[in-house]
């Protein structure tokens, strides 16, 4: 799945401005630099992306200019393809697979669409830990730990840009210390001096359009249109993302980590139960049947199975005419 590599960070918190006075050398103090520096850092590189034996490239383009991001993410390997974001409305052009939903387009790891009005207290479901320095694609950057404190999610690692505490390399890490996931830039230059043309699309193609739109927690109990999510790990909150039309798909995010609900009806569909994993990610499929009606439920993201199976367990079918009558 491709990933927009943006956090949406409307309005630094009081947290946030007291850690200016922390000292440098804590990882609270680098943590709450990350997600700023994400929104507000303008650059241009290239990155890698691997999970399990899946590795890709890609080219970005990233800038903040009067108070909105724009980004265009260029595919390097295989067919062609891009994606270009500009505030809240992303374009997304990839003539070589056909048309996509963007509706699929799953947050992943630190770069998950969340929170557009605060920062997530990331500490509250990791424990913080400065490892020590290092040097990512020339530039000095420092390490942190993020271990999980519970077993519903998974442990990560950051290496931080120095001068502008940006995001360049990023594992996930299993509970026995496995490398899940790796992210990091090959080529990289942080400049403000970014042109209009860096932001254009450029593939010919089929464009597919859609707004991103925050959401809020409303209760321990989220509820959708027709069906109800009776329970999430907590921490994980409705993030910014893709929505199908009756809002059937919802994202949650801890500011981290991300999952994604699906809840479509069965029809004649034959899908496959259980759970299935590439790297950190972990797809679980269940059906459902309500008044003789069967739904799939699929969940998708980096969460571990355990938790995949817990949250697709918990959806509850509360209206199906939500789905359009959905009968077999």
């Amino acid at each position: 799945m491709l990933t927009l590599l943006t956090v949406l960070v409307g309005q630094v918190s009081a947290d946030t401005a007291e850690s200016a006075g922390k000292n440098e050398q804590s990882a609270e103090y680098w943590l709450n630099r990350l997600g700023p520096s994400l929104n507000m850092t303008s650059y241009r590189g290239v990155f890698v992306y691997a999970r399990g034996d899946q590795v890709s490239s890609m080219q970005i383009a990233h800038r903040y200019r009067d108070g909105m991001v724009e980004e265009r993410l260029v595919l390097q390997d295989g067919a062609s393809g891009e994606i270009v974001r500009k505030g809240m409305r992303v374009v997304c052009v990839l003539p070589d697979h056909g048309r996509i939903q963007l509706d699929q387009v799953i947050p992943s790891g630190p770069f998950a669409e969340a929170f557009s009005h605060q920062l997530m207290p990331v500490s509250q479901w990791y424990q913080p830990e400065l490892v020590g320095d290092d040097r990512i694609a020339g530039y000095d950057v420092v390490k942190l730990g993020l271990r999980a404190r519970d077993d519903l999610r998974y442990s990560h690692q950051l290496w931080l840009e120095k001068s502008t505490g940006l995001l360049v390399k990023s594992h996930v890490r299993s509970i026995g210390g496995e490398v899940l996931e790796h992210f990091q830039f090959t080529s990289l230059e942080i400049t403000d001096t970014l042109p209009d043309s860096e932001f254009i699309v450029r593939t010919e193609g089929e464009a597919i359009k859609r707004e991103l739109k925050p959401e809020q927690a409303s209760s321990p109990a989220a509820r959708m249109d027709g069906w109800t999510l009776e329970w999430r790990p907590d921490g994980f909150v409705p993030a910014a993302a893709p929505r199908s039309g009756k809002g059937q798909a919802v994202a949650f995010s801890d500011g981290l980590a991300a999952f994604s609900v699906f809840v479509e009806p069965a029809r004649k569909m034959v899908m496959p139960t259980g759970a299935s994993r590439i790297g950190a990610t972990t797809v679980y499929m269940k059906q459902l049947s309500v008044d003789d009606i069967a739904f799939f439920v699929t969940v998708v993201g980096e969460i571990p199975p355990t938790t995949a199976r817990k949250v697709a367990e918990s959806v509850t079918i509360d209206d199906t005419l939500a789905f359009g009558g959905g009968r077999k």
